[in-house]
């Protein structure tokens, strides 16, 4: 294996997961980015994964919450893996990854009542007992005894597909799903032999993996995803979550676990899950230590570790065995290689926007804010060539993302590039969006884009508003637009002397006491955002929106936040 000089020596290291040694400790965990096509893995799909494994990764976890039975449909984009027809899919997708000394998994669920019956064949769902579920509304139907065995039955024949299909494993996914809806004293309330006690509660997912292991064998790796701490009065503590680990673990069926916390089945919970630039990274990295020093198994996380110092502390300190950097991933596939030959100023940051997963719960494809070419890879190139021909003279106007990414690309290329800047700094209204405090970590996105134009050689001219004249004086080959939007106050009848724009309160040009009121227009992150701020300075703010409900457009993991801080500023 290819030896790497880097200060984080235990992230290098390799590891010995049952029969196969990663090269390793990166990977990337399973998620659901909404490309597959008809419920199967196609090009596209695989062109995003094998851009992670190019980029030195270890292992790359794929489908997330990817379905077993017809009454778990793939509502929002997931693989489906309830019949053969997948298997050729996973044939070229395993040959397609294993080609760069990369391992590939699959996650395997049955959702329960964390879907709804409204895709697929509308079928209703199923739950241990009939209690709705927050995050997506469904109200399920008590699974019976036939449905245990026809859905156990549903697991075993999908691992067996996977293995089949010659990927190194498959990931059950129990965190909110039909098997810790079992575990979960909040989810079910039976009292047979599947609730009530501790034993009852793990039944099920125990008969899930003995009928795995009777399909695939000893050599497949199987990882148990779960949530060790859900951080809800009444569900699953983290005292009773090492128990389900240690019980797990004992049973010999389990490779590794892969540990989260909070409680994915609430949109507030999503928000932890998942967690965005709202907290602190890596915060789950010392319950997953409790796991494995708990049970001796090896232990991944993922749940926001977006930097590799933060990555090596959870291997070296010994909390966890492998850790996921996804998101990191989404951004800057190639971070790994990156790192190992010196270029980590190269390295695109995650800031944690959470762009990313948001839309995805809003029925969109997983795109990166500030990487255009993630969910591309089929169009677009991470690596950019230098172009043929002779250098090009470049004007940008504007030193926003836009014009920055545009002047980074063309100097990549090797052209002459001028940028023009209004105002005194680059960013644009990013810097204004950093401005509330939790939102501050959308800077990394200027910071990079800026050092690297700037190593790069682009010339930047700030304090300069040009006209059309100047512009052609200069004789560029070429001139980029990228000047962005203005505040629209066009809602206002008249010159309001009160009105002042969402850029007028966030940059500080109009200070805020007394009472105010914020229009809340578009329901996006502005409206929130300047309400958050203008409390934070101590007036009184109330907020009003033509929306049925405070930052309607927003995704989940921001959402929650923003609702949280609304409501703790009174």
């Amino acid at each position: 294996m290819e030896e790497i000089d880097s200060p984080y020596a235990a992230l290098f290291a390799p590891f010995r997961l049952r029969h196969l040694t990663l090269k390793n400790r990166i990977i990337s965990t399973s998620h659901a980015p909404s490309y597959a096509e008809d419920g199967l893995p196609g090009e596209r799909y695989q062109r995003y994964h094998e851009e992670k494994a190019k980029g030195g990764l270890a292992m790359t976890m794929f489908g997330g919450a990817s379905s077993v039975s017809p009454d778990s449909p793939p509502s929002f984009g997931q693989i489906q893996v309830g019949d053969d027809a997948i298997v050729p899919y996973f044939k070229a997708f395993a040959k397609r990854i294993h080609a760069h000394d990369v391992a590939l998994m699959c996650q395997l669920s049955h959702a329960g009542r964390r879907t709804h019956a409204a895709s697929g064949n509308w079928l209703p769902s199923i739950a241990p007992s009939p209690i709705r579920e927050p995050a997506h509304g469904s109200i399920p139907r008590q699974i019976e005894a036939a449905d245990i065995k026809r859905v156990i039955a549903d697991y075993a024949a999908a691992a067996r597909r996977c293995r089949d299909g010659g990927l190194d494993g498959c990931e059950l996914l129990a965190s909110g799903h039909l098997i810790g809806q079992f575990w979960s004293p909040l989810s079910n309330f039976r009292n047979d032999a599947y609730g009530g006690s501790f034993d009852n509660r793990i039944r099920f997912g125990m008969e899930v993996l003995e009928a795995i292991r009777e399909q695939v064998g000893d050599r497949f790796i199987v990882s148990l995803r779960f949530t060790a701490d859900e951080r809800v009065e009444g569900g699953i503590g983290e005292t009773e979550g090492l128990e389900i680990a240690k019980a797990y673990a004992a049973s010999g069926m389990v490779d590794c676990l892969n540990v989260s916390g909070g409680a994915n089945w609430t949109k507030a919970g999503v928000a932890e899950t998942v967690p965005s630039m709202a907290f602190a990274s890596g915060r789950f990295i010392e319950l997953a230590g409790r796991v494995r020093r708990a049970t001796g198994l090896p232990v991944l996380h993922a749940a926001g570790v977006a930097d590799l110092a933060t990555a090596h502390f959870a291997v070296s300190e010994g909390h966890v065995d492998l850790i996921g950097m996804t998101r990191a991933h989404i951004a800057d596939p190639h971070l790994v290689r990156k790192h190992a030959q010196g270029r980590d100023e190269e390295i695109r940051p995650c800031v944690g926007a959470g762009f990313c997963i948001d839309r995805i719960y809003r029925g969109g494809d997983a795109l990166c804010l500030h990487n255009a070419v993630t969910g591309r890879e089929t169009q677009l190139s991470h690596a950019v060539e230098r172009a043929d021909g002779p250098a090009r003279n470049v004007v940008i106007v504007g030193a926003g993302p836009a014009g920055l990414e545009a002047a980074r690309v063309c100097a990549e290329r090797r052209h002459q590039v001028t940028v023009f800047e209004a105002q005194t700094d680059p960013g644009g209204q990013v810097q204004i969006a950093s401005r509330v405090a939790w939102r501050r970590d959308l800077i990394g996105i200027v910071r990079f884009l800026h050092e690297r134009c700037v190593t790069l050689g682009v010339t930047f001219h700030f304090n300069r508003y040009v006209e059309a004249a100047e512009l052609i004086e200069l004789d560029p080959d070429i001139v980029i637009l990228a000047t962005g939007g203005i505040p629209n106050l066009s809602e206002i009848d008249g010159d309001h002397p009160s009105a002042v724009s969402s850029w007028d309160a966030l940059s500080g040009a109009v200070s805020f006491d007394g009472h105010v009121l914020v229009y809340d227009e578009d329901g996006g992150q502005a409206g929130p955002s300047v309400a958050e701020f203008i409390a934070a300075q101590g007036a009184t703010v109330e907020i009003v929106t033509p929306n049925r409900c405070i930052a309607e457009e927003v995704g989940v993991t921001n959402h929650a936040i923003h609702l949280r801080n609304l409501a703790d500023l009174g």
